[in-house]
């Protein structure tokens, strides 16, 4: 029985959430919270986190206030807002995926990760001039100011595609509608709203009113932070998401692929002061990506520690 018990604590610490929390009632006696913590633990690995924080009452308060900082609210006036509020939690959480996955050689999974964090990226670049992370209840009345086209449907001199002029002009009332509209708006379109801001500083070839609002001495920064962040989403690395033939989830790239797609795209990135940021060696799995990371959003970031800490707690759950 200690060596099926052994063996659950070894399965903790390689992150094994799933397996940790299917085994766990055929070896420990009264298994709902660690079963409970490995659902919770789960959900994260997985970056499916819509209200885990919410559910789990068996984890620690400390680690679901950091899981739900990471979250986007359920409702347009749930407070705490989470990742409304600021990015930098739900990227950090990225980071630390990406090195789990890389350490278990997931890559499908890692690769998925890597595509999320490039489709928010833009609006990482905006949160030190938003004073939010694109929260659809605080965007700035700059951005509809006379002459903007700023989620104007069917404008022909506007830059964004048909789907991304039709999330902006979503976005820009969203949040008063019901709570089910909100999460529809927020699981296909809010993302689209990211890339729409990162062309409007940073792409636009007939620039409108939409971007008058920053300030002319912070404009040129964010332009070329937003750059960056677009950049990042044409780079070999995140193609690597779309490089199946029949559709995504064939296509499993192997270590040295993922490997020479991240050279390639470091190389490709260093032509500006904040993508040569990805070349540095700052101890990474991939080298120069929370650096990257950190140069887009003007600020710190880093991999976190939740999915370790958890890792902790449920080993001393299984040690009780």
């Amino acid at each position: 029985m200690e060596s099926a018990r052994d063996l659950l604590i070894s399965l903790a610490r390689r992150y094994a959430f799933g397996d940790v929390g299917a085994l766990a009632s055929g070896v420990v006696e009264n298994a709902d919270d660690i079963e409970a913590t490995c659902e919770f633990a789960q959900r994260l690995l997985s970056l499916d986190a819509e209200d885990f924080a919410i559910e789990a009452r068996s984890v620690p308060g400390d680690l679901r206030r950091r899981a739900r900082a990471c979250t986007m609210p359920q409702t347009p006036r749930e407070q705490p807002r989470g990742a409304l509020e600021s990015l930098l939690p739900a990227y950090e959480l990225l980071l630390e995926v990406i090195a789990v996955r890389w350490h278990r050689r997931e890559l499908s999974p890692m690769v998925a990760a890597l595509h999320i964090a490039s489709e928010y990226l833009p609006l990482l670049a905006f949160e030190p001039v938003l004073g939010s992370a694109g929260d659809p209840a605080r965007w700035p009345e700059g951005l509809t100011a006379p002459g903007s086209r700023f989620g104007v449907i069917g404008d022909r001199e506007c830059d964004h595609t048909k789907p991304e002029q039709s999330a902006v002009n979503r976005t820009l009332r969203v949040a008063g509608e019901p709570a089910e509209g909100w999460r529809a708006y927020f699981d296909r379109q809010h993302s689209q709203v990211a890339g729409a801001l990162g062309t409007c500083v940073a792409a636009c070839r007939k620039p409108c009113t939409a971007m008058d609002w920053v300030e002319p001495d912070r404009r040129e920064d964010l332009a070329l932070r937003s750059r960056v962040a677009l950049a990042f989403a044409e780079t070999p690395l995140v193609r690597l998401r779309h490089a199946a033939p029949v559709g995504h989830g064939f296509g499993v790239p192997s270590p040295e692929e993922v490997t020479e797609a991240w050279e390639r795209s470091r190389v490709g990135l260093a032509k500006t002061e904040v993508g040569r940021q990805a070349s540095l060696d700052d101890g990474f799995p991939l080298p120069g990506l929370p650096s990257l990371f950190s140069a887009v959003a003007s600020a710190p970031v880093a991999p976190s520690t939740l999915l370790t800490d958890i890792s902790t707690h449920l080993v001393g759950l299984l040690r009780a």
